[in-house]
């Protein structure tokens, strides 16, 4: 009876030992699943995260070829050569970039040789390069429109003729072109749609970009005078933030931001939202001085959101 007790025993003990095992092992196991799917995640990550630096960087180092192109076209040497050297740098087997360096290099030890522009037109008999070297000297002397049309017509005659040079200078001339039309001109529309069109190019600056969205806003604005001054208001505040010169040919961000500033506190008055015209007052106030309407209504709602203090009575 006793040997049949102690034979048991062991039995039973060994067999929890080995149900433990097992579940340690499963445990384990679980755990180097989780750590390798985990592992495989953050693999995952790093590539996606890589492939998009690099579609990024492409795309950054395409537009500085373009651009050190228009350089070396205008003799603007030492820029191209840091936009090349930059390019370079990033991605060393950037197709046309060394040779190009290399050409750059051998332009910039020939002494330059001054040139006579030739303005003359002579359509319907120059080949590709005269056209190429009129559209050039047109650039050189700020004159968009006439460089544009030469433009055209070269890449009508011939489409693929310095196929990237040619797109590089249609990107300067519409630039420049589309930001003279809105600062120089007052021709916000034109400029807008010039500038439109150098995006299709290359990527705007800052500058180009800023005085668009500036322009936008200008004419958005227009839309709604008379009818909304409250969004007519605020924005054209935005607006004269950055360019209170902007103009129509009719009236500045400026002086339009002071108006509708005005309007948009009458019309709170008469809401009697004293202390919000208050504030459209002094808004417009800080550009000009108010007109009639505006500067009494600004009295009396300035004593509403701010009446006096109350004098107390001597106590006898």
């Amino acid at each position: 009876m006793s040997e049949s007790i102690e034979n048991t025993q062991p039995t039973k003990s060994g067999r929890k030992a080995s149900r433990g095992r097992s579940i340690l092992i499963s445990i384990v196991g679980v755990m180097v699943l989780l750590a390798l799917a985990g592992w495989g995640g953050y693999q995952n990550a790093l590539v996606v995260r890589t492939e998009y630096k690099t579609q990024l960087i492409g795309s950054q180092l395409m537009d500085q070829f373009k651009l050190a192109l228009v350089d070396e076209q205008f003799k603007r040497y030492d820029d191209a050569q840091q936009r090349l050297q930059f390019i370079i740098q990033n991605d060393p087997t950037f197709p046309g970039a060394q040779t190009e360096m290399a050409k750059l290099l051998v332009l910039m030890s020939i002494p330059t040789a001054t040139q006579t522009p030739t303005l003359t037109p002579t359509p319907d008999v120059r080949g590709q390069q005269a056209m190429f070297t009129t559209a050039q000297q047109l650039i050189a002397t700020g004159d968009w429109p006439n460089a544009l049309t030469e433009l055209d017509q070269l890449r009508k005659q011939d489409p693929k003729f310095n196929t990237s040079q040619v797109d590089g200078m249609y990107y300067y001339v519409l630039r420049n072109y589309g930001m003279d039309l809105i600062t120089k001109q007052s021709n916000l529309e034109g400029g807008i749609y010039e500038l439109t069109l150098a995006e299709r190019f290359a990527p705007l600056d800052h500058d180009a970009s800023s005085l668009r969205d500036g322009a936008r806003l200008f004419l958005d604005a227009d839309s709604f005078w008379g009818l909304d001054w409250a969004t007519a208001a605020n924005e054209l505040a935005q607006a004269v933030q950055a360019y209170p010169s902007l103009s129509d040919g009719s009236m500045t961000a400026a002086r339009r931001y002071q108006t509708a500033a005005e309007r948009y506190g009458d019309l709170l008055f008469s809401e009697s939202k004293f202390c919000d015209a208050v504030k459209q007052y002094q808004a417009a106030q800080g550009i000009g001085n108010l007109d009639d309407t505006a500067a009494k209504n600004f009295k009396q709602a300035y004593l509403q959101c701010y009446p006096p203090t109350a004098v107390p009575s001597p106590t006898p």
